[in-house]
């Protein structure tokens, strides 16, 4: 069934506001970004960026043996990896990531990126913040408003609204099942204040052939809208937290979804070309995964989706399957064995990333698409006994690309052995705040109002950062 899902919570009638409208049904279509694109270019328009790609790497991904080695450090420091040159003079990189190296012109590397915290929590990749209510496993960290920050892609939502009728514009292609959900303890396209309407569109779980009317004609969608709506006036009136707020544009979103076939073809990769797939890794065989599975589909789905029309896409990659380590799963928490894990893992991540970069520069939209990839914190400079590094949230590292930014650079850097910044030390708001910038919105003038009345700025005082905008 496909799910429409909104954030986690109850209303007083002890429904979640993760019901879902179950109907199935695939009919009207409208443009997708090809389209929008050329048409504004027919017109002379220059608009910002359109979209943006998320990619999560949860656990807490190792800079040390990836985009900042330190070869002249001592053994218990450098790890076992070698650095190789990148095709950007002067900037070396894991020489497990030789597909980013050969495109670092296309990249920015951030080596000094902080506003970490010691915590399996991606709240900060997803919102910016560090600040939270109480989560699982994850203490409350003070300051954050009254019905938590919105993510990025919730942000994109309301302040945009979807792109293309029949694709919501923030959607998330991560694990909803406990154990991923348990590492990333936020829900990476949570709404926050911005209110259930908002909440990304979990599609993890749709089967594809049971999306269909089964007989539901568009009358008797239309019934069950005005149901729907008869409810929603009900709880309205009983609800006085502010909750409920936009749940007549959630539904209205939610039929147009189920009445068009857009999403439901981007998330068929059977509809994908033969060379692409392959480009993707899609066509080989992974005898050392566990089923011989991976999760390369996912940059494949995400590129599909970007394309079809949403504004923001999200996703967690790590090796098959992405949950808990304790439990025998894959994530970036590598407290042992970093190397053989690095080695299974980061020629995996080579594969897909890359494979995403290139495929939207071909198709024509790089300079619309931004990509982001990061992690919860980096890893202890000295390698334990165990073999493996711990969390370090004094500093880590992120990658950048796409969304019209300047690109074949670094910013910042690290200290001898990577403890700390050493120049230019880059907060994950500035990279919001710059996203922001490159998807049309003004953060030093733009506010929402939270649940308690509050006007909220999106990212606080934090502002672009300049090397990151073109002249």
């Amino acid at each position: 069934m496909l799910t429409i899902a909104g954030s986690e919570s109850h209303f007083c009638d002890g429904m979640s506001r993760r019901s879902c409208l179950r109907i199935g049904g695939l009919a009207m279509g409208g443009l997708g970004l090809p389209e929008i694109l050329r048409a504004e270019a027919a017109s002379g328009a220059k608009n910002p960026a359109k979209g943006i790609i998320m990619v999560l790497l949860p656990g807490g991904p190792t800079h040390l043996d990836s985009l900042d080695l330190k070869p002249d450090a001592p053994a218990e420091i450098r790890g076992e990896f070698r650095p190789i040159a990148t095709n950007v003079p002067g900037i070396d990189i894991c020489e497990l990531l030789p597909r980013l190296a050969s495109m670092t012109d296309k990249l920015t590397l951030i080596r000094s990126l902080v506003g970490f915290r010691d915590d399996h929590n991606t709240h900060w990749c997803s919102t910016g913040w560090e600040s939270h209510p109480p989560m699982v496993s994850s203490a409350i960290v003070p300051g954050y408003p009254p019905g938590d920050w919105p993510s990025m892609g919730s942000v994109l939502s309301k302040q945009f609204g979807p792109r293309v009728p029949g694709v919501p514009p923030c959607v998330d292609l991560t694990p909803i099942d406990p154990d991923a959900r348990f590492i990333l303890r936020t829900p990476p396209t949570q709404p926050g204040y911005l209110g259930a309407a908002h909440a990304g569109f979990e599609v993890q779980g749709v089967d594809l052939r049971n999306i269909t009317l089964n007989g539901t004609s568009l009358r008797r969608l239309a019934d069950r809208q005005a149901l729907l709506s008869s409810f929603d006036q009900f709880r309205r009136q009983v609800d006085r937290g502010g909750l409920m707020d936009g749940l007549e544009e959630f539904h209205r979103q939610a039929l147009e979804v189920l009445t068009s076939p857009r999403l439901a073809e981007a998330l068929d990769l059977s509809r994908e070309d033969g060379a692409v797939r392959q480009r993707y890794g899609l066509d080989r065989r992974y005898p050392n995964e566990r089923g011989g599975k991976t999760l390369l589909d996912q940059f494949l789905l995400a590129r599909r989706v970007i394309e079809a029309g949403a504004r923001c896409v999200t996703l967690a990659f790590t090796r098959w399957p992405f949950g808990r380590m304790l439990s025998g799963d894959f994530n970036w928490d590598w407290h042992k064995d970093i190397f053989t894990e690095a080695r299974g893992t980061l020629p995996l991540l080579d594969l897909g990333l890359s494979a995403l970069i290139q495929d939207l520069e071909e198709r024509g939209l790089l300079d619309d698409i931004a990509v982001v990839a990061w992690g919860e914190f980096g890893r202890t400079p000295k390698i334990n006994q165990n073999a493996g590094r711990d969390h370090w949230p004094k500093v880590g590292a992120a990658l950048v690309a796409g969304g019209g930014m300047r690109s074949g650079q670094v910013l910042g850097s690290t200290t001898r052995w990577a403890e700390e910044p050493l120049t230019r030390p880059v907060h994950f708001r500035d990279v919001f705040a710059t996203l922001y910038q490159r998807l049309g919105i003004d953060v030093a003038n733009t506010q929402f109002t939270d649940l308690a009345g509050r006007p909220q700025y999106l990212v606080g005082e934090h502002r672009p950062l300049p090397e990151l905008i073109p002249d």
